[in-house]
C-alpha cells in the first residue's frame, strides 16, 4: 500500500502530517516506512547509509525504525541563492545551479523510484511527503517531487490546504484548475490543515470544494498547538523568542543555517530564553550565551554575519562575561582563518575568521558523515550526536577540547573558557549533558525529558489526527 500527502503549497504541514500519520498507522500494527522522493533543506540528518532530510528522520522515528537513505533518495542542500548541493541515496553527488539541476533530474528518478522499491518491499504501507506543490506547473517537466513521481510509481494523491494562509477554498480549486486531466485524476482527496476555532464553521466551504473538484475530503484538521516540540524542517520556522527563562540564549539567524533542530532542546528548557536574531538586529549585549550555529556556505554566512555588524556586537558582549559556542560552520566561523585551497564554496582562497578561537580550517573535498559518541570531560556525561561537515579544523586551541571521541580530543575551549566549539550536532538532545552544561554557565535547568517529549508529542500527534482524519478511509484509498 502506498499514499501520497502533497500541499496545495508550501509549508502547509505536510511533513507533521506524514510524521503523525506513520506514528497512527504503526500504532495498529502495520509496518509503515516513510518516503519523500527529493527534499530541499539543510537541516539534515545521518542515516544508515548517509544523510536525509531531518524530517525523514523524525518520521522514520515515529514508524519505530532507524532512518535509512531510501527514505529520502534525493537531498538538495542549498549553499547560495541559485546553487545547492546534491545529495543522492545519501552520497553528495554534485553541486549544481538551478537551470544545472533542471537538466539533472531525468537521471534521478531511477535512483529515486529504486529506493521507493525497496521500501516498499520492507512495509506494508509507505506514506509519501511531496515538495512544494504540484500545482507549480511550470516546474512539471521531468518531475521527481510530486505528480511525476505519483504517476511513475502509481501512488494516490491527498492534496493538502493550509487554512491558516487564508485563500485555502482557491488553494484546492485553483490546483485543480492548473494540473492537466492525467495529473488530476491522481488525486483521490483533500485535506484541510491548521484550522483554529470550530471546524463546523467551515461546513459550507467544505461542501465547496467537494463539489467544484469532485474529491472527497478526508478530514478538518485543527491547529496541532505542540507542534514546536518537535523538530522543525525549514528555517522559515524559525524566529522569535521561545521560553521565558532568566537565562537568555541568542542565535543569529544565518543565511544558510544548517541544522538549526540542536536548539530545540534547548528552548524547550524551562530557565531559558531563546532569541533568534533577524539579519539588522543587534546581538544583545545582555545574552547570557551566543550560539553560532550551523552553516551549509560558512565562508559566505562568515561574511554575512560581518555584514550586520554582529562581530562587533559579539566582542561587546564577550567583554561583559557573555560565552559563545560555535557548532560546526559557527565552529569554523570562531577560528583565525578559513582556508579554501581548492575553491569547494567559491573562489579559492581563505579569509579571516573571528579569531576567538586559536584554531585553523582547511575545506576539504571530502565529507564527514557519521554518527559519534563523545565524552563530556567536564562532566563526565556521555552524548550521542552525529557530524555532517566539510573541512578539518586544527590548532591549540583543541588541546583543551569540548569533548572527547574515543580518547582523541573534538571541539576547542579557550583558555578562558569563554568561547567553545565542536562539530557535534545534537549534543543537546543528551538531558544529562544539556543540564550539566547549563548549569556550568549559570542557568537553572529543569527535568525536561527530551526524547520523552518528542515520543510523547508523536503520540499525541497520532491522537490528533485519527480524531479529525478519515484514516479508515485514507487507507482504502492506499489500497487502490
Amino acid at each position: 500500500m502506498r499514499i501520497m500527502i502533497q500541499g496545495a503549497g508550501s509549508n502547509v504541514g505536510k511533513s507533521l502530517l506524514v510524521a503523525g500519520l506513520c506514528r497512527h498507522f504503526t500504532r495498529t500494527g502495520l509496518t509503515v516506512r516513510p518516503f519523500k522522493p527529493q527534499n530541499m533543506s539543510n537541516n539534515a540528518a545521518v542515516a544508515v547509509g548517509g544523510e536525509i532530510g531531518r524530517a525523514q528522520a523524525l518520521q522514520a522515528r515515529a514508524c519505530g525504525v532507524a532512518p535509512q537513505v531510501d527514505m529520502n533518495p534525493v537531498l538538495l542542500k542549498p549553499e547560495s541563492e541559485t546553487g545547492a548541493q546534491v545529495i543522492v541515496q545519501g552520497k553528495r553527488l554534485t553541486t549544481v545551479r538551478a537551470k544545472e539541476y533542471a537538466a539533472l533530474k531525468p537521471q534521478l528518478m531511477a535512483p529515486v523510484l529504486d529506493s521507493f522499491r525497496r521500501l516498499k518491499a520492507e512495509a506494508d504501507l509507505v506514506i509519501v511527503e511531496g515538495a512544494g506543490s504540484p500545482a507549480e506547473v511550470n516546474l512539471r517537466a521531468n518531475d521527481i517531487a510530486n505528480m511525476g513521481f505519483a504517476l511513475a510509481s502509481d501512488t494516490p494523491v491527498i492534496l493538502t490546504g493550509d487554512i491558516d494562509r487564508g485563500g485555502v477554498i482557491a488553494q484546492l480549486v485553483g490546483t485543480q484548475a492548473v494540473l492537466d486531466p492525467t495529473d488530476n485524476a491522481m488525486i483521490r482527496g483533500f485535506l484541510i490543515n491548521k484550522f483554529r476555532g470550530d471546524p463546523r464553521l467551515f461546513d459550507d466551504g467544505y461542501r465547496l470544494i467537494e463539489q467544484r473538484t469532485g474529491w472527497p475530503g478526508l478530514g478538518v484538521i485543527p491547529w496541532f498547538p505542540d507542534a514546536h516540540k518537535l523538530p522543525a524542517e525549514d528555517a522559515a520556522d524559525l524566529g522569535g523568542t521561545r521560553g521565558s527563562g532568566g537565562f537568555l540564549i541568542a542565535v543569529p539567524h544565518l543565511n544558510r543555517i544548517a541544522n538549526f533542530d540542536d536548539l530545540d532542546p534547548l528552548a524547550q528548557e524551562p530557565g531559558v530564553t531563546l532569541r533568534i536574531i533577524k539579519p539588522g538586529k543587534p546581538l544583545p549585549v545582555e545574552a547570557d550565551l551566543v550560539i553560532l550555529p550551523g552553516s551549509k556556505a560558512t565562508i559566505a554566512d562568515l561574511a554575512h554575519f560581518r555584514a550586520q555588524g554582529w562581530d562587533i556586537d559579539l566582542a561587546a558582549a564577550l567583554r561583559r562575561g557573555t560565552r559563545v559556542l560555535g557548532l560546526c560552520g559557527g565552529y569554523q566561523m570562531l577560528g583565525r582563518e578559513i582556508a579554501d585551497p581548492e575553491g569547494i564554496e567559491g573562489k579559492p582562497g581563505s579569509v579571516p575568521g573571528l579569531g576567538l578561537l586559536d584554531l585553523t580550517t582547511t575545506m576539504t573535498p571530502d565529507k564527514r558523515v557519521t554518527e559519534t559518541e563523545a565524552i563530556h570531560p567536564t562532566s563526565g556525561t556521555k552524548v550521542k550526536g552525529y557530524e555532517i561537515h566539510l573541512g578539518r579544523t586544527q590548532g591549540p586551541d583543541r588541546a583543551n577540547p569540548l569533548f572527547t571521541v574515543n580518547g582523541k580530543p573534538e571541539g576547542a575551549i579557550r583558555a578562558d573558557g569563554r568561547v567553545m566549539g565542536s562539530y557535534l550536532h545534537g549534543m543537546f538532545t543528551e538531558d544529562a549533558f544539556r543540564r550539566a552544561f547549563l548549569a556550568s554557565l549559570g542557568a537553572t535547568p529543569g527535568n525536561l525529558s527530551y526524547d520523552q517529549t518528542v515520543e510523547d508529542t508523536l503520540d499525541a500527534l497520532a491522537d490528533h489526527l485519527a480524531a479529525h482524519v478519515d484514516c479508515d478511509r485514507l487507507l482504502q484509498l492506499a489500497q487502490a
